[in-house]
């Protein structure tokens, strides 16, 4: 059965290790052990809904897994760029990077910004999406050398460090990724009986 002594195990499907790490011990307190498995098959759909993305993902890593697995997309909002780069993140994180973020909002006032998260969960005929959203602004300078992605440009709200000048402690309190693993924690703590393998 997938209830083991250790607690429940759950595949992680991704290729960031860092994103695994937050991941990982945000859910040892509700006795998940989250397993890092990368696929070698194209995941991500075309959308500009990180939902949608993120359930394509899980269904397909299901299917090829056939076990229980959890996928996790993020998005980085931007006020005054209109949301910009939202669900293409990762894509403008390999091409401009922070520096080109840091170009775009040269001279902007308005440097509010949010990070969202969508994580899905997919086991037989359960599918759970969680969703966490950290509001914060858009640093000046690239700060800290922690974290990954835009971590070095986001202030999260009642804070003056960057994300990336942050302990993964520290970071869990605040982060998108915090909130959206901790409600799938908690999820799966109420309804643990659902996860016993019966065939």
């Amino acid at each position: 059965m997938l209830l083991k002594e250790s607690g429940i195990e759950i595949c992680f499907v991704s290729r960031n290790k860092r994103k695994f790490i937050e991941a990982r011990e945000l859910l040892k307190d509700y006795n998940i052990n989250l397993v890092m498995t990368p696929l070698d098959v194209k995941l991500e759909l075309q959308s500009e809904n990180l939902e949608e993305i993120a359930l394509y993902a899980a269904i397909l890593a299901r299917t090829i897994l056939r076990r229980a697995v959890v996928v996790e997309d993020t998005g980085l909002y931007i006020n005054a760029l209109k949301g910009f780069p939202g669900p293409y993140s990762s894509y403008v994180y390999r091409t401009i990077g922070l520096k080109g973020i840091l170009k775009l909002m040269e001279g902007e006032q308005d440097r509010r910004a949010y990070f969202k998260s969508v994580v899905v969960l997919v086991y037989k005929n359960i599918v759970k999406c969680f969703t966490g959203t950290c509001f914060g602004s858009i640093s000046y300078y690239i700060r800290g050398v922690g974290g990954f992605g835009f971590d070095p440009i986001f202030v999260p709200m009642g804070e003056k460090r960057t994300f990336a000048e942050m302990s993964i402690e520290e970071k869990n309190l605040y982060s998108h990724r915090g909130i959206a693993f901790r409600m799938l924690g908690e999820w799966v703590s109420k309804n643990i009986n659902l996860f016993y393998d019966k065939t």
